[in-house]
């Protein structure tokens, strides 16, 4: 594996964790969580249009017309995973909706690699993948029955399975997307071209269901003026989204989707940590109780494991 590889994606995992709770600022102020994701996608997608044409990538979406109609869908995945975030951190806080959102991740990688599905090339899974996908799982078991111990009785943590398992599929969403959008690299030979058109299809889709969501009489109507009082990092979650993407895709067929996936989701939970213990980003503080510690613990576990088979 390339040494640049393992600091890169440890950082890009954190910023993941920070772009959700920063979501979370830009869906209250405008009062929509639908009209959050759709800003924060069209941020990340003029980003990396802006970029795609100072790096004169642009001629690459001639492309696109030849592409097989799946391997444009991958951008879906981020709608998924930068909603699920806006409505999930508030409800379960950053471990815990973390936890899941990595149970997903790994297990789908996983897949992706045992089977080679999406393209990807087929690793047949060993004892250590096959330990760590049940260290993930053991982890995020402990860190949701940790949570229970601290005030949230057992009906109300069941009453939440449907938000669990949201958190599970927007995970699952992420290498998935990965992989989907390495096809696509395939046939642009454009990275950041790429990157422009996951989030430019990621936008789309998002404006279509905010439209959709208006015409429900009681849904919350998106709000303008607030955004004026958003902090400067409020803005960042697009920028946060377009980076992880164009690294996921750009390195899942240099090292394997469950290496690339492995590393960014050990940033994403160091991150959660420190955003629940000190309350970064204007979230509320949420103790870490030793057990929740060792259901992280057991899932960098599995994590390592599954970078080291």
């Amino acid at each position: 594996m390339e040494t640049f590889a393992i600091p890169f994606l440890l950082f890009v995992g954190a910023l993941l964790a920070l772009q959700a709770a920063a979501n979370v600022q830009l869906s209250t102020a405008t009062g929509s969580p639908f009209g959050a994701s759709t800003l924060q996608l069209g941020i990340g997608a003029t980003l990396l249009l802006a970029v795609a044409t100072v790096a004169g990538s642009l001629d690459a979406f001639g492309g696109l017309g030849s592409a097989e109609p799946w391997h444009l869908i991958g951008g879906l995945g981020s709608a998924v995973y930068i909603t699920s975030g806006i409505l999930l951190f508030p409800r379960l806080g950053a471990v815990l909706t973390v936890g899941f959102w990595i149970s997903g991740q790994m297990l789908a990688s996983l897949v992706l690699d045992g089977f080679g599905w999406l393209g990807v090339e087929a690793d047949p899974l060993g004892g250590p993948e096959i330990v760590g996908g049940l260290a993930v799982l053991v982890g995020a078991a402990l860190i949701a029955r940790a949570q229970r111990g601290r005030g949230v009785p057992a009906g109300g943590l069941r009453q939440r399975g449907g938000w669990l398992a949201l958190a599970v599929l927007a995970g699952a969403a992420l290498p998935l997307q990965g992989a989907i959008n390495a096809e696509l690299r395939s046939d642009l030979d454009a990275t950041i071209a790429v990157g422009a058109v996951s989030f430019v299809v990621a936008t789309a889709g998002m404006g279509l269901l905010l439209v959709a969501s208006l015409s429900i009489a009681d849904a919350p109507r998106p709000r303008i003026q607030p955004l004026r009082r958003m902090p400067w990092w409020g803005w960042l979650g697009g920028f946060a989204g377009a980076l992880y993407v164009t690294a996921v895709f750009s390195l899942i067929p240099e090292i394997g989707a469950a290496p690339t996936i492995a590393l960014t989701v050990g940033g994403q939970q160091a991150a959660s940590v420190l955003v629940d213990r000190y309350g970064l980003l204007r979230l509320p503080r949420r103790p870490i109780s030793p057990q929740r510690l060792v259901g992280v613990g057991a899932l960098l576990t599995g994590v390592v494991l599954i970078q080291l088979a």
